[in-house]
């Protein structure tokens, strides 16, 4: 039997990490632009070069260095794109990040077309949360609702009173002149006394 890790208990244990989930929401989401524009940016210089290529002839490719990046979000830009995904709950980061994939590949964006188009599915997936949470709340609201309340106001607010009606009808002056018609036997039989 190995006694290897029963000598462990010396180690530091795991511990969890110090940051916020909205920390670390925002890290994960602004690592995936930065990651989807050098994408783009390699696509674009591959598609010159395709270009370059067809109108030459000649694939000089070998011999020149891949440049730097040539496109960075401006200060302002960054600042939105950071505030926006500080307002992505956790369990959105996810569906943010592969609603964002789907879309590039759908469009295939020039560089500088990848930065608006993120911040346009941030904004889609803080409508959704805003619509489910509104959904939530009136569900919320009316499983608590006492069932009772609602039919004990509509009875007060209305009386129904079928026979009742201030209409006068043919049928009326019918059974004014009418005798009324005879009791069964288990029941007696009230009449107004009549005057003479």
């Amino acid at each position: 039997m190995s006694l290897i890790p029963w000598l462990r208990w010396n180690e530091a244990l795991p511990r969890l990490s110090s940051r916020s989930p909205a920390e670390m929401v925002l890290e994960t989401l602004m690592m995936e632009l930065a990651g989807q524009m050098r994408e783009a940016e390699r696509q674009q210089r591959e598609r010159s070069s395709a270009g370059r290529k067809i109108c030459t002839g000649v694939d000089y490719s070998w011999l020149a260095s891949p440049p730097r990046a040539t496109y960075d979000l401006s200060p302002g830009e960054r600042l939105q794109l950071e505030d926006v995904c500080a307002k992505i709950p956790p369990s959105y980061c996810g569906p943010a990040i592969l609603r964002f994939r789907q879309l590039l590949a759908e469009q295939e964006p020039e560089v500088r077309e990848v930065s608006p188009l993120f911040l346009s599915v941030l904004r889609e997936v803080l409508e959704r949360t805003k619509q489910e949470e509104e959904a939530r709340r009136l569900t919320r609201q009316w499983s608590l609702r006492p069932r009772g309340l609602a039919l004990a106001t509509f009875k007060t607010r209305t009386r129904i009173a079928p026979f009742a009606s201030d209409i006068p009808t043919i049928s009326e002056d019918v059974e004014r002149d009418a005798r009324p018609p005879p009791r069964t036997w288990s029941m007696p039989e009230f009449r107004a006394p009549q005057e003479d």
